[in-house]
């Protein structure tokens, strides 16, 4: 090849040997950011540089999340065979033996306790081909309601409240690039600056040109460094500060009343309860000052142009569909929505958790994000799948409820595909014993995950350089990911393992795929007419475009990336603003569990962590899991600084080290949830669901902590 130079300009290293290139997308959040992967081989010896490509949503930046992900792709314990559970232990088995025996075993289970008696569990980090096939799948290869996916611990609340009051779920109302137009912005439990850092520009474009930022956390994070104004929430309040912001915009007559008449139902009924709203218990149960809530509203409610974007941190409540909902009046009433700068936006998590909740993967919902009990909805989808509508099951579960079946005995026989529920359930201990009970579990994965060591099977599936097909980012943006590198040998897509499972149970017919894209244009059919309408979309147009907005109704429909400018999705086209009651029916700390307990992420981990976890360099300062607590609540609970502690709830316990600070409140302790095993923060947390959308209350429970000489 003649001498190349591998590296960076700074510091160039001579290179002779051969060189690949693949493009790709980062595997991780929602973002989806962009790049190129370079190999460089020379006599045997690997190495990689990773190069940011531009795009509309990251604008060619990429975290150190992104700029690492290839090492777990590469790293040593991948699984590349089927490995059957032998006396406690895994042995290699050939795809033939491991399909003859999901087949003998799922038949034994369908003959003997009916079809209901499997379920399916997914995951928001499958493309929008095999989230779409794995609901097919369960709905006409097992025949079976249950099967809902990990997506419901991430944007269940928000999705519920976006269809509630706008009648359609699309991560932001806005584009992106909409965010630097407003003038004031609220940032209410999301930490974007470590969980989506990429996107930080914006805002801080924003803030240069006179945006003021709020932050509602907890905690002080890089993104509440960010903000104007940061408010220190008591955890699980967020309902109730939005009732005492919206108190005092309403008093004040900063309403938007002609927007009001003219765009949405149900102000009076609000405008009546915000009547009985009293400042000072709105104050008492925060822990936010009066003056600061006025604050907050005067600077949205006097902003010409305004956006507020909620994450984890308001939704993972028992009550976070209502307190979304609650943020979102907040725009209707001041008419900030369906214009340049004014918007609603969910910071989706997972890499694919808008386009993986769209298509099939959830309990109540078919492809298009129809509803698997409305007729119509049920007729349509069974011309395009070619079966009998009344063969078409009915509504399952949500996912933590699908554990409560499996630990009841309801469910015996599990198939589980891109998700770790043995780390990200609550209430894990309680999950671990239904798992072990089951008689025969399926786990698809690149690695031993905590899941995959309860499995009795385990089945080797590619990784995003690998594995082609379509993600939808947190705008609604459908890009097509390329995947040029070849998995390694005895390792299957996703895709191709569900088709092979289907033809060994008789259902060949209906599974009958070749390519990613064959799938994705029977999908494009089967969400015709839907709210997340893909018909347009092509992988020849998103090959020549960097990307389209759904709804995407023709093959010259261009796609938008602002919705709501003339009318809502709802049937009468109206948003619609509820009020919503500052009750907190949230576990209480008392003198047995004296100290609250929120959760997260960090910068360098993703999720379960079982990919970021074997990335040498994301786990070379974060190799164990810790607990942030105020240096004076430490002193009370004779915690010093990096001891072990045993964090206790009337779940179970985790066992962390300590790490003081004085970014959080005193009454709260923080843990991220990367990790499993005795450090699984889930083995503490609330099983306790949101009544509308059952996402589990994570970012809340009572917990006790107990200073220990060495982890157990």
């Amino acid at each position: 090849m003649g001498e190349k130079y591998k590296g960076n300009k700074q510091n160039k290293i001579p290179f002779n040997g051969t060189k690949k290139e693949y493009h790709t997308q980062c595997p991780f959040c929602s973002v989806q950011c962009k790049m190129k992967l370079v190999e460089y081989e020379n006599h045997d010896q690997k190495e990689y540089e990773v190069i940011p490509v531009n795009n509309p949503a990251s604008e060619g930046r990429l975290c150190i999340k992104g700029r690492n992900a290839h090492q777990h792709v590469m790293a040593k314990d991948r699984i590349t065979q089927p490995l059957l559970k032998v006396n406690h232990e895994f042995v290699p088995i050939s795809w033939e033996k491991a399909l003859h025996i999901i087949k003998s075993k799922f038949t034994k289970i369908k003959q003997g306790e009916g079809n209901h008696a499997l379920g399916v569990y997914g995951g928001g980090s499958l493309t929008n081909e095999e989230a779409y096939l794995l609901g097919k799948f369960a709905r006409v290869a097992l025949q079976t309601k249950y099967i809902d996916y990990n997506g419901r611990f991430c944007m269940a609340a928000a999705s519920s409240a976006a269809q509630k009051t706008f009648g359609i779920d699309r991560g932001l109302t806005n584009g992106l690039d909409e965010i630097v137009q407003a003038r004031c912005i609220i940032l209410a439990g999301t930490n974007i600056a470590e969980c989506q850092p990429t996107l930080i520009p914006y805002f801080s474009k924003a803030k240069q040109r006179g945006a003021f930022i709020i932050a509602i956390d907890p905690r002080e994070t890089e993104t509440t460094a960010l903000a104007d104004l940061h408010l220190r929430i008591k955890p699980g309040t967020d309902a109730a500060l939005a009732n005492g912001i919206l108190k005092i915009i309403v008093d004040n007559e900063m309403v938007n009343q002609q927007f009001i008449q003219e765009r949405t139902n149900g102000y009076e009924s609000l405008k009546e309860h915000l009547a009985s709203v009293q400042l000072d218990q709105v104050e008492d149960i925060t822990g936010i000052s009066i003056d600061l809530i006025k604050q907050v509203a005067f600077k949205f409610g006097k902003a010409q142009t305004g956006m507020i974007f909620t994450a984890r941190g308001v939704e993972q409540q028992i009550d976070g569909t209502l307190a979304v909902r609650n943020f979102i009046n907040l725009l209707l009433v001041t008419g900030k929505i369906g214009r340049n700068g004014c918007g609603y936006g969910a910071i989706t998590g997972q890499g694919n958790g808008q386009g993986g909740r769209e298509h099939g993967q959830k309990a109540d919902q078919l492809p298009g994000f129809r509803c698997i009990e409305n007729p119509e909805h049920r007729a349509y989808i069974a011309k395009v799948w070619n079966i009998d509508e009344k063969n078409l099951p009915g509504k399952g579960v949500s996912a933590y409820e699908m554990m409560e079946k499996v630990h009841q005995g309801e469910i015996t026989g599990l198939f589980i595909m891109g998700s770790n529920p043995v780390v990200s359930n609550p209430n894990v201990n309680f999950v671990e014993e239904g798992l072990k009970k089951l008689k025969f579990l399926v786990v698809v994965d690149m690695f031993l995950s905590e899941t995959g060591r309860l499995a009795d099977l385990i089945l080797p599936t590619s990784s995003y350089l690998e594995n082609e097909g379509t993600m939808t980012n947190l705008e609604g943006r459908v890009t097509l990911r390329k995947a040029t590198k070849k998995p390694p040998r005895g390792v299957k897509h996703d895709w191709e393992i569900l088709c092979e499972i289907a033809r060994v149970l008789g259902k060949e017919k209906f599974f009958s795929f070749t390519s990613p894209e064959d799938i994705f244009n029977e999908l494009r059919v089967a969400s015709r007419g839907g709210k997340a309408d893909y018909y347009g979309i092509t992988y020849d147009r998103l090959t020549q475009s960097e990307g389209l907005f759904w709804p995407c109704r023709s093959l010259d429909d261009p796609g938008k990336a602002r919705l709501f400018e003339d009318s809502f999705a709802s049937i009468d086209g109206k948003a619609h603003i509820i009020p919503v009651l500052n009750e907190d029916k949230k576990e209480k700390t008392s003198d047995e569990f004296p100290l609250y307990l929120t959760t997260g992420r960090i910068l360098k981990h993703y999720l379960t962590g079982v990919q970021t976890r074997r990335s040498p360099q994301l786990n070379r300062d974060n190799n164990e899991s810790f607990l942030e607590i105020h240096p004076q609540t430490a002193e009370k609970f004779h915690i010093k600084d990096g001891a072990w502690v045993k964090l206790e709830s009337r779940r179970g316990s985790a066992t962390v080290r300590s790490k003081l600070t004085h970014r959080i409140r005193k009454d709260t302790v923080f843990v991220p949830i990367h990790w499993g095993d005795n450090q699984s923060i889930n083995r503490v947390t609330s099983q306790a669901l949101d009544p509308y959308c059952k996402i589990p209350g994570f970012k809340i429970c009572a917990v006790n902590i107990i200073p220990i000489d060495d982890p157990v």
